[in-house]
């Protein structure tokens, strides 16, 4: 007899593993394929979570009931605040992960979860029947029974790099999703035969070296922070010692090597056509794209407390491997050091995710939903954050309810989904605070503020965190109301209220409830949210103001709705350009619409008469 589930995932990364914690919360009985719980959320490239923006994702993860923020705060080893002099709309925090430890801290968190069954197989095959999702079809000899068929009410599939995948070391092609392990091609053409879009993208690591074989003593040393910022609302403090990392640069020598020996090289000689992620070029990409540049950073950065590995982090490439080694001896300070394995790059196959709806639904396929790589993104918290959004989907759809979608003027969360089903994929997406027109409002300080809530609202908060939200929202609103009716005494002697000295530019919360009179309550463990969150309420009130102006009038569009089988042909004074733009991009109100490009406020304009309302 065939197995049945409420929802079965695919892929145990970083996307799957919180779309399967989602929706078994959620109250759903999960299958979890994968085929070793040793890989469960694990660490191919760089050894760390979070950094500008990420970290802004990982905090929504935290805020909405996710993994990722509790299991970087127990496994971390080195904590840094990056941007701190800064801002706080681009205050983020970074850790750099023990990679083994994470991964097994994940995979027990998963084991606790009554609801999720694991399922040590590859899934060769989607089965649906007229345009719904009916479950997967196991392949033979990947350690389940050959062709079994499990069925399912929903999926969700996380494939990341294995569709389709070939790594990439200099002339040596291997077909694989990462190194070591097989990809995934009969998954990728039964995806294929369901009418969505597709394209092929690139991404790369660097080489590991042996920590035994390097003198640390040569290097500049690249230390956290001395009081850790953590990642999740739950974790009150991070007080176990941090390792040290190290820093160096690339030489003239290193740039004219990579120069000789640029034919070799996948990326220049024409073997990989996938597109590869800007923002985190190869070496190679540095040498030939930034001739101007007479060094680059490079980081050596430890891949847990007890592995022998560094990882190279600065020095991603798939030149051959005699290559990678020379490059590496002739890093100053690594002439001596030993290469545990080369970098290489992988090509594979991508959802295109206008094919997508915001709740990661395939359009085309209702009880199908993606998350991760697959859909043209690069890193384990933009993988994470679509992982939870697609798994509480998944789950509401077993349910029969309406989809959960964050707006852009919610989270970081919504901007990803946005950003990716309206816009699409040309290169693999990361997320930057540039990309949020309301980062003003989008801080990691009040991702519980925003979220929480929303969280408990769709069943993935439980009591023990919303109690903390509850006492934490309740010592906010009573801070706010304390620093408005405070009187304070300024450096210069004068008197103030509390709430307008802090709108001087010059006056910090810090300096006020030091010598100022004013006190606050601060939660143990808490002191730098709580405190952020009423210094920013009062410091940026002006633009907060605004910003909260534009937002509603935002809404107003957002709240206009398009019906789903809306035909853009029909609509008089539309060039076919936009038909056809709008017509792939299927957007579901008109406040989208106008973010899909080429789309002018005219064509929305004859767009809402056609649709009515206001």
């Amino acid at each position: 007899m065939a197995r049945g589930f409420d929802v079965i995932v695919v892929g145990a990364g970083h996307a799957g593993v919180e779309a399967a914690r989602a929706a078994a919360r959620m109250g759903c009985s999960v299958g979890l394929c994968t085929l070793s719980e040793a890989t469960v959320a694990h660490m191919p490239c760089n050894p760390a979570i979070g950094g500008t923006a990420k970290g802004h994702l990982v905090r929504e993860i935290d805020a909405l009931g996710g993994l990722m923020g509790e299991a970087i705060d127990a496994t971390g080893i080195q904590f840094k605040l990056l941007n701190r002099s800064r801002g706080p709309a681009v205050r983020s925090p970074r850790a750099q992960a023990d990679k083994r430890r994470y991964g097994a801290w994940v995979a027990a968190a998963l084991r606790r979860e009554a609801g999720i069954a694991w399922i040590f197989g590859r899934v060769g095959r989607l089965v649906e029947r007229g345009g719904v999702v009916a479950g997967v079809e196991l392949e033979a000899g990947s350690g389940a029974a050959a062709g079994e068929r499990l069925h399912a009410r929903a999926v969700v599939v996380t494939t990341g790099t294995f569709l389709n995948g070939l790594v990439h070391v200099g002339d040596r092609r291997t077909p694989a999703g990462r190194a070591g392990e097989p990809p995934s091609h009969l998954l990728a053409e039964s995806l294929k035969g369901l009418g969505l879009s597709w394209g092929r993208l690139k991404t790369g690591t660097p080489p590991r070296l042996d920590r035994r074989s390097i003198d640390f003593s040569r290097f500049e040393k690249a230390l956290g922070d001395e009081e850790p910022v953590p990642f999740s609302f739950l974790t009150p403090t991070i007080d176990r010692p941090q390792i040290v990392c190290h820093q160096l640069h690339t030489t003239e020598q290193v740039h004219e090597m990579v120069q000789a020996n640029i034919a070799r090289s996948p990326l220049y000689n024409g073997r990989i056509e996938g597109i590869g992620p800007r923002y985190c070029p190869s070496l190679e990409d540095k040498v030939m794209r930034f001739p101007h540049h007479e060094r680059h950073h490079v980081f050596l950065e430890p891949e847990g407390l007890d592995v022998d590995e560094v990882y190279v982090n600065g020095c991603s490439m798939s030149l051959p491997a005699e290559v990678q080694e020379a490059l590496v001896h002739a890093l100053p300070g690594l002439e001596d050091a030993v290469m545990m394995r080369p970098g290489y790059a992988v090509e594979y196959d991508f959802v295109q995710p206008t094919s997508l709806a915001r709740s990661y639904e395939a359009r085309e396929v209702k009880g199908l939903f993606l998350a991760g790589q697959v859909n043209g993104t690069s890193g384990y918290e933009e993988a994470a954050g679509q992982g939870i959004i697609a798994g509480i989907n998944a789950a509401r759809a077993v349910a029969g309810e309406d989809p959960f979608v964050l707006g852009r003027d919610e989270a970081y969360l919504g901007v990803l989904a946005d950003d990716l089903t309206t816009r699409g994929c040309l290169e693999p997406y990361r997320m930057f605070t540039s990309r949020a027109e309301y980062r003003l409002f989008l801080r990691i300080d009040n991702a519980d503020l925003r979220l929480t809530e929303r969280g408990r609202e769709v069943g993935l908060v439980g009591d023990r965190r919303w109690a903390r939200f509850e006492n934490r929202r309740s010592r906010f609103e009573r801070n706010l109301r304390r620093v408005s009716g405070t009187t304070v005494t300024l450096r210069n002697g004068r008197r103030a209220r509390a709430s307008q000295a802090l709108r001087r530019p010059d006056t910090m919360l810090d300096e006020l409830t030091s010598g100022g009179g004013l006190r606050l309550e601060v939660g143990s463990g808490e002191e730098q949210v709580d405190v952020c969150s009423v210094e920013t309420h009062f410091k940026y009130a002006g633009y907060l103001e605004r910003q909260a102006a534009t937002i509603d009038r935002g809404r107003r569009m957002e709240g206009r709705r398009i019906p789903r089988a809306f035909s853009y042909a029909g609509v008089p004074g539309l060039s076919l350009e936009i038909v056809e733009r709008l017509s792939a991009v299927q957007p579901e109100t008109l406040g989208q619409a106008l973010r899909v490009p080429g789309v002018t406020p005219a064509a929305v304009a004859l767009i809402g008469a056609k649709v009515g309302g206001k």
